[in-house]
């Protein structure tokens, strides 16, 4: 058996949000701050939650689910050159497998508010980990092309070129 036969993610639950299309979302969590959502989690997972609450944001890993498919070389909304797929965070992936990082308000039950998010309204959740800035950010990081448009990221908001 290969692993392509194996190989298996279901939801866990469905990311809520205010964007109900594509264009106008900000592109990235930390381009437009303060937006509020909620992360209904099935109640399956509840026990999951223990002890969240003690951390202030979270990382969700959520599924593109109107991603269109794939192209290998892209225009990212911040340029105007393509460039390959795997140097972007462009939504549309072999695999669309989107990851966020966002503020944790507060859990209830089964619904946890969060704030800074940038998914589309409906969209499934597939995992959630707490951010620990001692594991997720790194020293000394280079970002490629994006370095030359860094300071247009604040405020940027999508269109339709991955639509």
């Amino acid at each position: 058996m290969t692993p392509e036969d194996i190989f298996s993610v279901r939801p866990i639950g469905i990311i809520h949000s205010p964007f109900k299309e594509k264009e106008g979302m900000p592109i990235q969590p930390g381009s437009d701050q303060g937006q509020r959502g909620q992360v209904v989690l099935d109640r399956e997972f509840v026990p999951g939650l223990q002890d969240l609450e003690g951390f202030s944001h979270l990382i969700l890993v959520y599924y593109f689910h109107q991603a269109k498919s794939p192209q290998l070389l892209v225009k990212p909304f911040l340029d105007d050159v393509k460039h390959g797929l795997f140097a972007t965070r462009a939504p549309s992936r072999p695999n669309p497998i989107g990851i966020s990082v966002v503020r944790l308000l507060g859990i209830h039950k089964n619904i946890l508010e969060i704030e800074n998010l940038d998914i589309l309204d409906g969209t499934p959740l597939l995992d959630i980990k707490p951010y620990v800035p001692d594991f997720d950010r790194p020293g000394e990081v280079r970002i490629g092309w994006l370095e030359e448009s860094r300071e247009d990221i604040p405020g940027k908001l999508s269109d339709d070129s991955f639509s």
